[in-house]
């Protein structure tokens, strides 16, 4: 069972997405902050990564580019979910080293589709 770590602060949001994964049969663990993101990963290995990214402290974008600078997680798909997908925005979010961005609300779909093909593929997304 592959193991998801959930990178969101709002328990609503989490609850939701927690929800989702399980029914398709994934582990999820939770970090409410990058802080708490970032310590898991000093423990733990995991298939892939939720990153919301409106975060308190160190926020998603942040919180990826300090991931992408372990040589050990460059590869790591991390999923970015934001509700501030803007165009200035959502370049920023790519740049910080996404692997695939996801709108919210997120529709439910779309997310087991993305999660999927990163944890059969990890490669590039599928076309919208």
């Amino acid at each position: 069972m592959p193991d998801i770590l959930v990178v969101e602060d709002n328990p609503d949001n989490m609850t939701l997405v927690k929800w989702i994964l399980e029914d398709e049969g994934h582990n999820t663990i939770e970090a409410p902050t990058g802080e708490d993101c970032l310590a898991l990963l000093k423990t733990k290995t995991f298939d892939l990564i939720l990153m919301d990214i409106s975060l308190p402290g160190i926020d998603g974008k942040e919180t990826t580019r300090l991931i992408r600078q372990n040589s050990l997680l460059k590869e790591l798909p991390i999923i970015a979910l934001t509700a501030h997908a803007v165009k200035g925005e959502e370049e920023a979010i790519w740049k910080s080293g996404v692997s695939d961005l996801i709108t919210k609300p997120i529709a439910e779909e779309l997310l087991i589709q993305r999660i999927e093909f990163f944890l059969n593929n990890k490669d590039q997304p599928p076309e919208n």
